[in-house]
């Protein structure tokens, strides 16, 4: 029973948010009064005014673990964020969930940037972290206020996006052969990244279109090919890997020797910004664009949009004082 009788009145005794959470107890001289605050307190139990939560005392690991149990475990790279989620706790200092805040995550986060971590790398880290909170207060495994939902990410500065010229990509084609050239065409044909386009099987190139199912989103998406190039990379292939025998470190430093210019970083995935530039400049449209990269706004496609042909000239050609219309 909350609601005791006793020599003065009637004392109230509860713990609305069960054995763990804090009692609280009022003497009343009716029990009308007591009962009515009573169900005050059970209908407005997370009110701080009456109700203080105890700090949550659990290992910000544990929180981790139980992401991954409920959540995380059901995500494609779920084990991979979780060991990130772990090296971070480490390097915050295996701190309680009481103490992870805004303050704990940006000290964190300046010793990141002393490291010469990049800002991208950073915000990512941020993301996944805030993750965790999310996850475990919508599935109402975590009773506080999101400690790091407000705090605003490190602005990160745009980066140079390389990309190879025809003649750098013919000098490319020269110096590699079997597997590693065919990876390589299908990444200029469709934009793949290039573990998409290594992780292809035999199954994926039917009727000239590849189908990209390891993608970053977990969204499939199919691009159609050249007649040619189906033929180079489906011809005699009955199952399994599309290109077994691909080295991505004999192709990294052939697209280093070949464009020594390209930014910090970035090899591989040149390949796939020289699709998307090459697509522009010649032409292409940019939603088109969005739909073959599997971009996930327009806003990331953006960015490929100075290199139409035609992008400057439309601020001459459309607006409302010289254009016509």
């Amino acid at each position: 029973m909350s609601i005791k009788s006793t020599a003065d009145g009637y004392l109230v005794d509860l713990r609305p948010q069960g054995r763990d959470g804090k009692r609280i107890r009022k003497r009343f001289k009716t029990k009308s009064e007591a009962q009515q605050f009573e169900r005050w307190v059970l209908s407005t139990q997370h009110d701080k005014e009456w109700l203080g939560k105890p700090p949550d005392t659990r290992p910000l690991s544990e929180l981790i673990e139980l992401w991954w149990r409920f959540h995380g475990q059901t995500l494609k790279v779920g084990a991979a964020t979780k060991q990130k989620l772990h090296n971070i706790d480490a390097a915050m200092g295996h701190p309680q969930a009481r103490h992870v805040d805004k303050k704990a995550f940006t000290e964190y986060r300046a010793r990141r940037l002393d490291a010469g971590r990049q800002h991208r790398t950073i915000n990512h880290e941020q993301n996944m972290l805030s993750g965790v909170f999310t996850t475990l207060i919508e599935l109402g495994h975590y009773h506080h206020e999101h400690p790091i939902k407000e705090l605003k990410k490190i602005k990160n500065p745009q980066r140079a996006m390389g990309f190879l010229t025809r003649a750098e990509i013919s000098a490319l084609l020269s110096s590699v052969d079997g597997d590693n050239a065919k990876a390589i065409k299908v990444c200029l044909a469709t934009g793949a990244r290039w573990n998409e386009a290594t992780g292809l099987r035999h199954e994926d190139v039917v009727n000239e279109r590849v189908t990209f199912t390891n993608t970053k989103n977990g969204r499939n998406r199919t691009v159609p090919i050249s007649r040619a190039l189906f033929d180079e990379i489906a011809h005699g292939k009955r199952g399994g890997l599309l290109f077994p025998d691909v080295n991505y470190l004999t192709v990294r430093d052939c697209i280093k020797t070949v464009a020594p210019g390209l930014p910090a970083g970035q090899a591989a995935h040149a390949l796939r910004h020289s699709f998307a530039s090459h697509f522009m400049m010649g032409g292409g449209n940019i939603l088109a664009l969005q739909r073959i990269l599997g971009h996930h706004n327009i806003q990331q496609t953006m960015t490929y949009a100075h290199f139409a042909p035609d992008y400057l000239n439309d601020a001459v050609r459309f607006n409302p004082l010289d254009g016509g219309g």
